[in-house]
């Protein structure tokens, strides 16, 4: 079984415009991680490509793209899943997050699933030398700051 983190929380929105705000507001709401950067020069400025097969991408300064993953589910209001990769992660290196909107009364629950952090060994420098459970608390309380700034965003 692949080593992974589930986040969750309710956000104030239906599914449909809580995932067109997930996707297209990205830049607007993302927390870059201390821990886990995109790239070594920071995290820039996230953007989706609608569909399977769009990019998830950040521009850093100087107009400079840095290309993180592939889009493979594409469901509005009800799935996404994509590609996460670092900079610094060789180019067959790659994790997965997997995103789910469901109804929740008025609201929807979010419930984020990063899976595939065994793949990247415990020494390379997104692990920080941590051990597996260790990586995965972080990689938790980061996504946990993230989804917050969303559901703040959501509430504006």
């Amino acid at each position: 079984m692949t080593s992974k983190v589930y986040v969750s929380l309710r956000v104030p929105a239906d599914p449909l415009r809580a995932f067109e705000a997930f996707t297209q507001e990205i830049a607007l709401w993302w927390q870059p991680g201390g821990l886990f950067q995109i790239t070594p020069r920071g995290d820039g400025k996230l953007a989706f490509e609608p569909g399977v097969g769009g990019r998830l991408f950040t521009t850093l300064q100087g107009d400079r793209e840095f290309e993180i993953g592939r889009i493979s589910v594409w469901e509005p209001g009800k799935r996404l899943v994509f590609k996460w990769r670092q900079a610094t992660f060789r180019p067959e290196q790659s994790t997965e997050v997997e995103v789910r909107f469901e109804s929740a009364g008025d609201e929807t629950r979010i419930s984020i699933e990063h899976r595939a952090w065994d793949t990247i060994p415990q020494e390379h420098v997104a692990r920080h030398g941590f051990p597996e459970y260790a990586t995965l608390q972080h990689v938790a309380g980061w996504w946990r700051i993230s989804l917050g700034s969303f559901r703040d965003h959501l509430g504006v």
